[in-house]
């Protein structure tokens, strides 16, 4: 059985990573904002899912390929922090925008908002590197099953997850007419995603740690 100081520390580490503006806050924030909070949920069950997924794979033990197959890991690292990047990269050039900005998207049907999010929560280089190289680091396999480990140290993630995601979706219309109403707001929080995102990729791809076989 899991520790409680194990459940805290992937508690935390999760609502770090959730905090840092990412492709799963980008799209639930962009879709929520232009079709309202009932996309903004739908979308966030597609991400749910796809953190169910992730999970299933970690009680699985698929992290152990990874453990042994050292270059898909290598791989997977280069092409999120690529991708983190590129978003950093959407949010501060010129003429880029922030998710907060008012836009017109066209109007998705439930079943593509559901679809796309639990797309865009599979491909969260994030996401990928918390299971795949940060859970297997809390779990002792002297303490009974790994794969219940896993299984209980990965709920934990999706509760803080989609805790935090949704009340992002449901305060974004808030906060989007808050930045509207205050331009220069507005541009610091692109900036500031903007970083937040560089950071992230950098700590992705200069990260050390390496997935563990469970």
């Amino acid at each position: 059985m899991v520790t409680l100081g194990a459940v805290l520390g992937i508690g935390l580490v999760a609502l770090g990573m959730v905090l840092t503006p990412g492709p799963n806050m980008i799209y639930l924030v962009s879709r929520s904002v232009a079709q309202g909070r009932r996309a903004g949920l739908i979308s966030l069950s597609g991400v749910g899912v796809g953190f169910l997924i992730y999970l299933a794979a970690a009680t699985a033990g698929v992290s152990t390929v990874f453990a042994y197959v050292p270059e898909l890991y290598l791989a997977l690292k280069i092409a999120g922090a690529a991708y983190l990047l590129w978003l950093a990269w959407q949010a501060v050039r010129p003429g880029g925008g922030s998710p907060f900005t008012p836009r017109d998207l066209p109007a998705d049907r439930p079943r593509k908002l559901f679809t796309m999010g639990m797309v865009t929560s599979l491909l969260n280089p994030k996401i990928a590197v918390l299971y795949v190289s940060l859970l297997p680091q809390f779990i002792d396999p002297e303490r009974g099953s790994i794969a219940t480990q896993s299984f209980l140290l990965g709920l934990t993630q999706i509760v803080v997850a989609l805790t935090v995601n949704g009340s992002i979706v449901l305060f974004a219309g808030s906060v989007r007419t808050f930045l509207t109403r205050k331009p220069k707001w507005l541009r610091a929080q692109r900036y500031a995603t903007g970083a937040a995102l560089t950071w992230f990729a950098l700590r992705v791809a200069t990260d050390k740690a390496k997935p563990l076989a469970v």
